[in-house]
């Protein structure tokens, strides 16, 4: 004796199929057209498997772990970086003194005022720099895109902004500039 009764969920259409298991409706699934259909499969296929087939296809938005890791390894890197430069540049009249020591050029840094209004300038630009492009990597990496190339294209935008903010205060400085006119005359 057969039991001529329906299994369950044998009668229900793939919507309420989807329903009972807690999925969304068919409407919101973008299932993308195959470009060329097999010509094996004469039978048309149900929408239910589309569905199957479009969810067993590996996903196009993967994740690519190393990206991720030097990503966020170059973002680390940055964030120490800019906390020690940003400090020093908080005493930028003590740091122009080494550099002009370093470069060999006679005299002290004078150009105090300068020195801490351009220095703090560029502390500050630090921080918004590598916040702007942290965030920029955090989102391209919760898309699932390459992202390992802006923190180098984040870090180099804000370091020529940055080199100019220093230049400022080094190139109105007496004793730079007295060097500078030393190179040039014969």
């Amino acid at each position: 004796m057969t039991d001529q009764r329906p299994q369950y969920g044998e009668l229900a259409t793939p919507e309420e199929q989807r329903r009972a298991a807690g999925l969304p409706p068919l409407e919101e699934i973008v299932v993308e057209p195959l470009a060329a259909a097999p010509a094996t499969n004469s039978a048309p296929a149900s929408s239910s498997a589309r569905v199957e087939q479009a969810a067993s296809e590996p996903s196009t938005n993967r994740s690519h772990p190393i990206d991720r890791f030097v990503t966020i390894a170059m973002l680390a890197y940055g964030l120490i970086n800019i906390v020690i430069t940003g400090l020093s540049y908080l005493d930028l009249p003590s740091v122009m003194n080494e550099t002009m020591k370093v470069l060999g050029i006679e005299g002290e840094f004078t150009n105090f005022a300068q020195g801490k209004t351009w220095g703090t300038i560029a502390a500050v630009l630090l921080a918004v720099g590598w916040s702007v492009t942290a965030a920029l990597s955090i989102r391209r990496l919760r898309r699932g895109r390459i992202t390992w190339w802006i923190p180098i294209t984040g870090a180099i935008v804000t370091m020529i902004v940055v080199s100019i903010c220093i230049a400022v205060p080094m190139m109105n400085d007496p004793a730079f500039i007295a060097h500078l006119e030393q190179m040039t005359t014969p």
